[in-house]
């Protein structure tokens, strides 16, 4: 589609040249805080309070890994395949053969979270895009799946498996809680199997929406345009450029104040691109959605005491 006429920060881009990108964006620190600067803790150096048992849930597998007080992870993380068809059991399960492989180690945790593709609203999945297909992302629906993933209350289940609190969430919004500053209408969008994303306004987590849905060219949605399948298809560079032209058909929409991007294909958005976006957007690591499973409460929290002040 062309690009929208009130959209006054960009420039029209060409479909074989590379887009300058909002220059109203600009970060509000150089390069956003690294989960992978620091390095993996002990549990004997873990830092003190309630230790969070983090799962990011995508795709193509589920990774876990246990968090001390302050977001550092200790010892390894652990990343399992998703075999399709892909149940709310399959899911608990994984979890709990990691959470019995830490206790064979001698630790535990306090808490729980969990990212996980889709819309989900109070712990509740109103609908997820992968779990719910007989061979995975993109294939036919499997109606059994839809009925036991869509409308599924999977914090309660949960919680009631593990008897701990938990707090489930879009992955997206996990990674925002590792990333953002609390300073004006920041937007984190994650690029992997499709395209996740989270907007917090002044610390507030916003309601969630699902741009990987929305249409934007030719009947294509956001994730037929810039996911994983079409990066396999056009290479790296073409769809870095396809990226680009995505973020600029949102802005006009949002008109945030600083961009994150993150997520597994971030890593593969091209240095050409890249120079065109410095400046106007703030690339974070993948373990965002692993290392946001602590600070995650606190975005809830916080978010939750603004609405009830009104």
């Amino acid at each position: 589609m062309d690009p929208v006429s009130h959209a006054e920060p960009f420039a029209r881009i060409p479909e074989n040249e590379e887009p300058a990108l909002p220059r109203g964006t600009a970060p509000l620190y150089a390069s956003a805080p690294s989960p992978e600067d620091a390095a993996t803790t002990t549990p004997a150096a873990a830092a003190s309070g309630p230790r969070t048992f983090a799962v990011d849930c995508g795709g193509g597998g589920i990774k876990t890994a246990l968090l001390d007080a302050a977001g550092t992870q200790i010892g390894p993380a652990r990343r399992t395949p998703v075999r399709y068809p892909f149940s709310p059991a399959d899911l608990e399960n994984i979890i709990a053969t990691d959470a019995a492989a830490l206790r064979a180690e001698g630790a535990d945790f306090e808490r729980l979270t969990v990212g996980m593709p889709g819309m989900l609203r109070h712990g509740v999945v109103v609908y997820t895009p992968h779990y719910i297909r007989r061979a995975g992302p993109h294939t036919r629906l499997d109606p059994d799946m839809e009925a036991v993933w869509n409308g599924l209350d999977i914090r309660t289940a949960l919680a009631a498996r593990f008897s701990r609190p938990t707090l489930v969430l879009n992955d997206a919004e996990v990674a925002a809680a590792a990333t953002v500053t609390g300073h004006g209408l920041e937007v984190v969008l994650t690029f992997g199997t499709g395209l996740g994303n989270a907007i917090v306004d002044n610390g507030v987590l916003a309601p969630h929406l699902e741009f990987s849905h929305a249409p934007l060219r030719w009947g294509l949605t956001y994730d037929d345009v810039i996911g994983e399948i079409e990066r396999i298809r056009l290479g790296d560079a073409a769809w870095s450029r396809q990226v680009a032209r995505a973020i600029e058909s949102l802005y006009p929409v949002i008109r945030w104040d600083t961009l994150y991007l993150g997520g597994g294909n971030a890593a593969r958005i091209t240095d050409t691109v890249r120079e065109r976006l410095s400046g106007s957007v703030v690339f974070i690591p993948n373990a965002a959605g692993m290392s946001g499973g602590v600070r995650a409460w606190d975005l809830v929290a916080a978010s939750e005491r603004a609405r009830a002040e009104g």
